[in-house]
């Protein structure tokens, strides 16, 4: 007979931690490692993701996959990276290349870019260019160049497509102070593409 804090978990859901270094432990390197670019960091956080895991076993009740699971659990640990990377910075000026103004760049009342500052096209044929190994290293290598707290607002943004309110919550941001370092990354990142890519 179950009681009311049973929780019924489907067969096809429940647990193997015996199974999930072989099952997962590529992907979820994989996933860190695109957020947070340390390699041994990556697999610092895989390990906590593991034995986090491990120590809420009772707390699954299998409403999604063990991937899934273990990718929540996992995204956690890189969001408390990003918080820990970008304390203390949230008050600090955030400058722009060439110690030009945002306003130079986008328009104060729509928020688009002014027409002198306009992106150039990459000339770009393929559909799917974050796929491309070669526009993900220069990404990289441009994103390297950011503040850590600019670093962890883009990534969350634009590689996790998390919303602007979790992104300044988790990170501790107004939403003002968000949409300046969103406006400085883009256009630090389009300087930078412009002179290594196109």
């Amino acid at each position: 007979m179950r009681t009311k804090n049973d929780h019924f978990i489907p067969a096809s859901n429940k647990l193997e931690p015996h199974l999930w270094v072989n099952q997962y432990a590529d992907y979820l390197f994989a996933y860190a490692c695109l957020r947070v670019e340390d390699k041994e960091l990556a697999k610092d956080l895989v390990q906590e993701t593991f034995l986090g895991a491990l120590e809420r076993l009772e707390k699954f009740k299998g409403l999604c996959s063990e991937k899934t699971w273990l990718t929540a659990i996992l995204k956690n640990k890189i969001f408390d990276v990003y918080r820990k990377r970008s304390s203390g910075l949230n008050g600090q000026s955030l400058s722009i290349a060439n110690g030009l103004e945002i306003g130079e760049f986008f328009d104060g009342e729509t928020g688009h870019w002014n027409k002198q500052h306009y992106p150039a096209s990459f000339a770009i044929e393929q559909p799917d260019t974050l796929q491309n190994k070669e526009f993900h290293s220069l990404l990289q290598s441009c994103m390297k160049k950011f503040p850590p707290l600019w670093v962890s607002a883009f990534t969350m943004k634009h590689i996790d497509g998390e919303s602007t309110e979790t992104i300044c919550s988790e990170l501790n941001l107004t939403p003002s102070n968000f949409w300046v370092i969103m406006h400085r990354s883009k256009v630090q990142l389009r300087s930078y593409l412009q002179k290594n890519w196109i």
